[in-house]
């Protein structure tokens, strides 16, 4: 008996989404830093050819995620969690404070984002978790055992401060419990309590910033008389952008706002605001249909996994592209408050670029293996 690995078993879709993906990422990202400067003043132009780096490693990482068979990382899932827990505890005590949050150890003269990697680990163990109680989907217990295996790191990474992985981490634990069996009554439950434990984070545990944030949002959307220009400044300038942008936009390179800097942070959270202006409506498009295409065959890969563990998996992934792509075009566009996450494989970040490409492969490597054995 021998298990048939074959190349055209590849999801080709999810590769040719990834590629065009990174393609519109570094043609932005090139324009993005081009003429910008860092709140330093020092030139943002270093950070593309970082990018680059960050990409050709995540690619490497990527394939050897992909030619390993994910089967194997259910045994090594428990001293992955605890090692990734310590690190996210360590980081709260010798990490690199940068923009109001403690998140980057410092490796030499680079740094590193224990959070990144945390999201993928949380997946590996619900989907382990989720293996072993595959037939109880449905169970109170099993559900409440899901969810504080996810609030252990997700406490961590919501003290650094960092709400926008927080939420992130909280979607792949809701897509995940909803694909193992979640039951409506479950899923209304938890809304119903989502209320209170708001009311709570917002006068004992979210940070003055982070309110405003909200206040912001909610001004925008309800009263923009109202909203405080310096609070509304990046959204103000990243809609301003876009919508200068047009149907066709005014070229690589050659747009007001992005290149008179206009646009704080336009290399990592407002990256969609370069894209709109320089490539306009069709550009936007483009991008949006390609991350559509990577999330719907995402879930493709989860329907034809052969295991619970791989199913779990797959589901995880798109939670994670999920709400990394609803939240970072919705802030772009003034649909959901500013969170600071970056837009999957056109952001700049090298933690994220090299954690994203792996579980790109890690999906991959799910989809190679559904076929079962072959005589």
């Amino acid at each position: 008996m021998v298990e048939t690995r074959r190349w055209c078993d590849l999801d080709w879709a999810i590769v040719g989404s990834v590629a065009v993906l990174l393609v519109i990422g570094g043609m932005a990202l090139h324009s993005a830093t081009l003429n910008a400067v860092a709140g330093n003043g020092l030139p943002l132009r270093p950070v593309f050819d970082r990018q680059l780096v960050y990409i050709a490693v995540g690619l490497v990482v990527m394939v050897m995620m992909m030619l390993f068979d994910y089967r194997l990382l259910s045994s090594l899932v428990r001293p992955l969690y605890v090692g990734t827990v310590l690190l996210l505890a360590a980081v709260l005590v010798i990490g690199r404070v940068s923009e109001g949050a403690r998140s980057w150890i410092a490796i030499g003269e680079r740094t590193f984002q224990p959070s990144e990697l945390s999201k993928l680990v949380l997946i590996l163990a619900l989907a382990a978790y989720w293996q072993r109680y595959a037939d109880r989907g449905g169970s109170w217990l099993a559900q409440l055992g899901s969810l504080l295996i996810a609030a252990v790191p997700m406490a961590l990474v919501f003290v650094q401060p960092d709400l926008g992985t927080a939420l992130v981490m909280a979607s792949i634990w809701l897509v995940m419990a909803w694909g193992a069996g979640m039951r409506p009554t479950q899923l209304m439950l938890l809304f119903i309590m989502a209320a209170p434990l708001g009311w709570v984070a917002w006068h004992y545990v979210l940070d003055t910033y982070q309110q405003v944030r909200l206040s912001t949002f909610y001004y925008l959307l309800t009263n923009p008389a109202a909203v405080d220009f310096n609070a509304a400044y990046n959204v103000i300038q990243s809609l301003n952008a876009i919508s200068s942008g047009g149907l066709t936009g005014a070229g690589l390179t050659r747009g007001l706002f992005s290149q008179g800097n206009y646009v704080p942070v336009q290399h990592t959270d407002f990256i969609f605001a370069v894209v709109g202006e320089e490539l306009g409506f069709i550009g936007g498009l483009v991008l949006i249909i390609f991350l559509a295409i990577l999330l719907w065959q995402t879930l493709t890969v989860a329907g034809k996994a052969r295991d619970q563990f791989g199913r779990m998996i797959a589901l995880g992934i798109f939670g994670m592209l999920f709400s990394h792509t609803v939240i970072n075009l919705g802030m772009n566009m003034s649909l959901l408050p500013v969170t600071g996450l970056p837009l999957p494989f056109v952001s700049a970040g090298g933690s994220f670029m090299v954690m994203t490409l792996a579980g790109i492969g890690l999906l991959q490597s799910v989809q190679l293996r559904h076929r079962h054995i072959a005589f």
